[in-house]
Formats: C-alpha cells, sequence, structure tokens
C-alpha cells in the first residue's frame, strides 16, 4: 500500500489515500486504531504524531479522519488538514480554492495562499458541556496537580484544549505537566495543554502537550486555541504570530467570529508498505 508522510511544522503524518484503498473504509473504528498504533510507532513503524485518512464524504468533496500515535481517533487537526489539503492540489484530485472538507469537528475550507494553506478553523467554544469540562468556570480555573497549581483556560477548536499562561515557556517541563492534565478526571475526553508565553502584542511562544501524541512540534487547533485566550483577554492584538517549536503560524480572531489559521504543509517523501 501506497502512503505519503507530511509534515506541518515538524507536527508529522502518515497520509493514506482511501480514494485509491477503498477497502481502508470497510475497516472497524478497532481495526483503524491499531493500524495507526502500528504505523505511527517510532522505531517499529513508518513513525508519525498521527495517520491521516483521505476519504469519500457524502456531505462535501472529502472527508478527513485522524488517528493520534496511541490509535485514538480525534474531531480535528488544524496542521493536518493543512496537510491533506496540499495532497489534493498536488495531485490534482480537485482545482477547487477553497476545499470543501469533512471533518469530525464539521466542515472546514482549505484554502490556497501562494505557498501557505489558510483555514477556517470555525469559532472557539466556550460552553463547559461542549469542551467538555467538569466545571462551570473555564477561564483562569485553578487546578491543583503534583506538579503544582496552574491557572487553566478552557475551550474547544473542535477539540478540547487547556491553554496555561507561563513567564517562560522553556523553562516548563512539558513531558511531566502534560500528560497529568491531558488525563485528569476534570476532561472526560482528555484533552491537549498548551502553554504560552506573551512575547508582545503580536507574538506568543507556545509548546503543546497533544492529546494521544504527546510533545509534538507544532499544533494547529492548540495554536489557534492559545491565540484566542491571548486576544480574548488583552494580551495581543486579533492577529496573532504563533512561534512554535516546529515554525510559525499566524492565527486571527475576533471576538464572535472564527478563528483563521495560516501556515506551510510539506510532503517529505512517499513510500509502500505491506500490512
Amino acid at each position: 500500500m501506497d502512503f505519503t508522510k507530511m509534515h506541518g511544522l515538524g507536527n508529522d503524518f502518515i497520509l493514506i489515500d482511501t480514494f485509491k484503498y477503498p477497502f481502508i473504509n470497510e475497516l472497524s473504528n478497532k481495526e483503524l486504531s491499531e493500524l495507526s498504533y502500528r504505523l505511527c510507532r517510532r522505531r517499529f513503524g513508518i513513525g508519525a504524531d498521527q495517520l491521516l485518512l483521505l476519504c469519500p464524504s457524502e456531505k462535501a468533496s472529502f472527508r478527513m479522519r485522524i488517528f493520534n500515535a496511541d490509535g485514538s481517533e480525534v474531531q480535528m487537526c488544524g496542521n493536518g488538514i493543512r496537510c491533506l489539503a496540499k495532497y489534493i492540489w498536488d495531485r490534482g484530485l480537485s482545482d477547487s480554492n477553497p476545499l470543501v472538507i469533512d471533518t469530525l469537528a464539521g466542515i472546514i475550507k482549505p484554502e490556497r495562499k501562494d505557498d501557505l494553506v489558510r483555514v477556517n478553523m470555525g469559532e472557539p467554544v466556550f460552553r463547559p458541556e461542549e469542551i467538555p469540562v467538569k466545571s462551570d468556570k473555564v477561564e483562569d480555573l485553578e487546578l491543583s496537580i503534583s506538579e503544582g497549581v496552574f491557572k487553566i483556560n478552557c475551550l474547544s477548536m473542535g477539540n478540547p484544549h487547556a491553554v496555561i499562561l507561563v513567564d517562560d515557556v522553556d523553562k516548563i517541563a512539558v513531558s511531566a505537566i502534560g500528560p497529568v492534565i491531558e488525563n485528569h478526571p476534570l476532561f472526560p475526553e482528555r484533552t491537549n495543554v498548551e502553554f504560552v508565553q506573551v512575547i508582545n502584542r503580536k507574538e506568543i511562544k507556545m509548546r503543546v502537550w497533544e492529546r494521544g501524541a504527546g510533545e509534538t512540534l507544532s499544533c494547529g487547533t492548540g495554536a489557534s486555541a492559545s491565540a484566542v485566550i491571548t486576544i480574548k483577554k488583552g494580551l495581543t492584538d486579533n492577529l496573532v504570530n504563533v512561534h512554535l517549536l516546529g515554525g510559525d503560524l499566524i492565527i486571527e480572531w475576533e471576538s464572535s467570529k472564527p478563528v483563521f489559521m495560516t501556515g506551510p504543509a510539506e510532503t517529505v517523501f512517499e513510500g509502500t508498505i505491506d500490512l
């Protein structure tokens, strides 16, 4: 079976085109979960943060399914959808601009902007039951864990996020704190965790612990969630350059409007694997 290795700012993916391999669409969720775990294991498989599936859709031109390295399926991935869009355009599967892609988070419309991809990420959600989080308070919620007390800001960008503002993101023990908050009982579906340092009104620096994947070099929904919080708190302007370990994303947001994310997508190599 052919696959394509891609990345968005170091957040890397194995992309499988199920239009070429329709039997993939007949696999159960359990089988897809096992496939993702096997393929994404670094040093034992191909190695990636996530498995991307390009699938047919009854609602749109294409459908994106995405599975984390641990086998869990997620609703949305900003870096992933940019890579999926690039794959579609590069292979002439569609010349539409924007594309219309069905995801578990709803219809997403990536748009080609020169060498970058701009994505309408939808509106942020702050209602506790829709994030979901087991608290009526979602802003500056104090969470006490063995590693310390943290003020978290909860929201959904199609998937749950807990954003924590810090003075120096480089000094944060992401691999120690991240999984504890990810799996905290406060979050019934677990959560992504972002540690955010405000540099100035136009720039923030972020590190992310992704639900089901661990610390990654970049996270599109995480960058969106982080910028939304700093904009909402009046700490930054409405257009923010988010510095991630893998590079930069541009996030735009005005209250009560959708979030827009702009960034690159790259093809690394193509290969073949026996299943």
